[in-house]
């Protein structure tokens, strides 16, 4: 078995034929349910395992006629692989059974290094299908750690990813209860997950529940609630918060018509209709509220806008036509 690298550290992939696509581990359905349950991550044993060239065949090749294998060579006087391998371990950790890891300790298993021509370490190998498809060698950063990673899943989501995708379907189509259930177990996996709190904070909302949306927001360690994911669910209870001490929705469209210089009713009214849904007109009147008054009341309107933005976030229509008419208010 002989493998180049490249002068620059890198292998082009290598195309292959056959190749088995990965399954998407650690989600399924319980009998009688309709929220998808996650199966309890494998261990760290079963994704990282220490490999010779007595175990090289069955751990690297035919494992990764299965799923990728990625192989680091180190050695125990490396530097920069002590940087390498455990990043390598958490990232694929995080990969939640998609690809595994082999370590190969160099000095103990010189014949495998010979017949990869690994020249200097750390050097990592991808394998699909029993072939090596990629790599790269020398310190380099997580993030390209992670890019090379990957590359190498292609379409395949992590588990955990593909949960939150899940959860957060149920959240935009209304299921507050399914989608809270789906992010407390990514919580319970992941307790570091910023998307599941906030995603926690938000199915509450969704299920009516605020007085539960503000207890979660008040139990919040301060170094939590400047986190964007987390800020931004905060800003979606503020919302409705507001929203709910505004008083009646028609109400307060009858007295905006009656006087449109009312600006408390005005931004009262901006309030309801975030509460209820309504986020376009939301923006409309807060927007209106800005053209006439900018500075009034400490320029709340324009601080109320941003709160809308940040708690619809940047991918929201609504949003991003929002933040151009804003800007085309105050620079005209």
């Amino acid at each position: 078995m002989e493998f180049k690298m490249n002068p620059d550290g890198t292998m082009a992939p290598q195309a292959t034929e056959g190749q088995t696509p990965a399954s998407q581990p650690g989600i399924y359905m319980e009998p009688g349910s309709e929220t998808p349950t996650m199966a309890p991550p494998p261990s760290s044993a079963e994704l990282v395992k220490d490999v010779t060239m007595a175990t090289f065949m069955v751990d690297v090749i035919e494992e990764s006629k299965h799923r990728p294998v990625i192989v680091d060579f180190w050695a125990p006087w490396c530097g920069p692989c002590k940087t390498i391998g455990p990043a390598l371990e958490k990232l694929v950790q995080k990969a939640g059974g998609l690809v595994t890891l082999a370590k190969i300790n160099v000095d103990e298993n010189q014949e495998i290094a010979a017949q990869m021509r690994v020249q200097s370490i750390p050097a990592v190998f991808a394998f699909k299908d029993g072939q090596p498809v990629d790599g790269f060698t020398g310190a380099v950063p997580e993030s390209q750690i992670k890019g090379f990673i990957d590359k190498l899943l292609g379409d395949a989501k992590p588990p955990l990813e593909a949960a939150l995708e899940q959860a957060k379907m149920a959240l935009d189509s209304g299921d507050g209860q399914a989608a809270s259930e789906m992010y407390r177990q990514i919580q319970a996996q992941d307790p570091e997950n910023m998307e599941a709190l906030g995603g926690v904070i938000r199915s509450a909302l969704v299920a009516g529940d605020v007085g539960m949306a503000r207890e979660i927001v008040d139990g919040l360690d301060e170094a939590f609630t400047g986190k964007p994911e987390i800020a931004a669910a905060i800003s979606a209870l503020e919302l409705v918060e507001l929203g709910d001490s505004a008083g009646d929705l028609n109400a307060l469209e009858s007295a905006l018509a009656a006087n449109e210089n009312d600006h408390q009713v005005r931004y009262d009214l901006a309030g309801a209709l975030c509460a209820v849904g309504r986020n376009q007109e939301a923006v409309d009147h807060l927007l209106e509220l800005i053209r006439r008054d900018r500075a009034w009341n400490e320029e709340a309107g324009r601080v109320q806008l941003l709160k809308v933005f940040e708690a619809l976030g940047p991918t929201d229509p609504v949003v991003a036509e929002g933040r151009r008419r804003l800007s085309s208010v105050l620079f005209s």
